[in-house]
């Protein structure tokens, strides 16, 4: 495969992977936690554990990894390309995601473990001084980032599979005119060998 297929057929999947965990926080950030904080320290506790054992899935973890992973060889090879139109957007999309990326292992997996290491919420003395280790406002917070931030970076990379595209097509454009010249000489009537009378 061409160089320019190669980096499409990277740059799609960093595209989708990047939406879909978009679309994870964007959820936790706009329905979950918010009905979450609404709940008694016993429903939060165990509705928290139960999703957090939820989330850890193969499918999760493939999206999750997936977009720092596809994002940064899209630039790698965008990086590499003559035209270098889509390397910018790429390249904030992928510095855009590592940040989010920093903050849920320097936050929110610090965090999620306090509850992770409570142990079942039926055999909790203090519900609420486990709720309150877990720093549910900072939490909240550095969330609404990281969806930010993941958010702007699936655009970015949107209008970078734009830019692939037009810029391919320019591309293509002096090679089909080449393959087809344009005819420049108009045909003629056909004249009558005798001449006209």
């Amino acid at each position: 495969m061409s160089r320019r297929s190669w980096q499409v057929v990277v740059l799609l999947p960093a595209t989708v992977t990047m939406g879909l965990t978009a679309g994870v926080f964007g959820d936790w950030a706009h329905t979950i936690m918010p009905g979450l904080s609404t709940t008694d320290d016993r429903t939060f506790v165990g509705a928290f554990q139960a999703l957090d054992r939820a989330i850890t899935n193969p499918l999760f973890l493939l999206t999750f990894m997936g977009a720092l992973a596809f994002t940064g060889v899209a630039a790698v090879l965008y990086r590499r390309d003559d035209d270098h139109s889509v390397l910018p957007w790429v390249a904030v999309a992928f510095g855009l995601y590592l940040a989010a990326f920093v903050i849920t292992m320097a936050v929110h997996e610090p965090l999620n473990g306090v509850l992770r290491a409570a142990g079942n919420p039926d055999h909790i003395a203090n519900l609420a001084a486990v709720r309150d280790a877990f720093h549910e406002t900072r939490w909240v917070a550095w969330h609404l980032v990281r969806t930010i931030t993941t958010t702007a970076a699936f655009g970015c990379l949107a209008w970078a599979l734009v830019l692939h595209g037009r810029a391919t097509t320019d591309r293509q454009g002096p090679a089909r005119r080449r393959r087809h010249p344009v005819q420049l000489q108009e045909r003629l009537p056909d004249v009558p060998s005798g001449g006209a009378r």
